[in-house]
């Protein structure tokens, strides 16, 4: 990093309230894709809704409906099945090098990679 870098900017935008609603738009954009990727009168469908800190990504088919949230905590974003149950959490890292990384059970992962451990199972699982 050269003294030239505004690290300031890059630290502001690596905070989870930044990370948070960057992860909720590209979620949002997920459930679109996979909407438009159903057969013609499918039986089921995806919906996104945010309410405070929760965002709620649903499955509704028939009588069932299956969920995940994501929740915006105080250190992390948490990840919550439709149990209320923590699946994982993502924390933040500002690096030296000026890279804003996220972290889940200690292993690096990109915003891809933390949506697709979050909405694969709900998103591809047999209906």
């Amino acid at each position: 990093m050269s003294d030239t870098v505004d690290w300031v900017t890059k630290r502001f935008l690596c905070s989870l309230p930044n990370v948070f609603k960057e992860l909720i738009s590209q979620l949002e954009q997920d459930v679109k894709t996979r909407n438009a990727l159903r057969p013609n009168n499918s039986p089921y469908e995806f919906s996104a809704t945010a309410h405070g800190d929760d965002f709620t990504v649903l499955l509704e088919t028939g009588d069932v409906r299956k969920s995940v949230v994501l929740r915006r905590a105080e250190h992390a974003i948490v990840v919550l099945d439709d149990n209320g149950s923590t699946m994982f959490e993502v924390t933040l890292t500002f690096s030296d090098g000026g890279e804003c990384r996220l972290h889940v059970n200690a292993e690096e992962r990109d915003l891809w990679q933390v949506r697709r451990m979050a909405l694969e199972k709900l998103l591809f699982q047999d209906y």
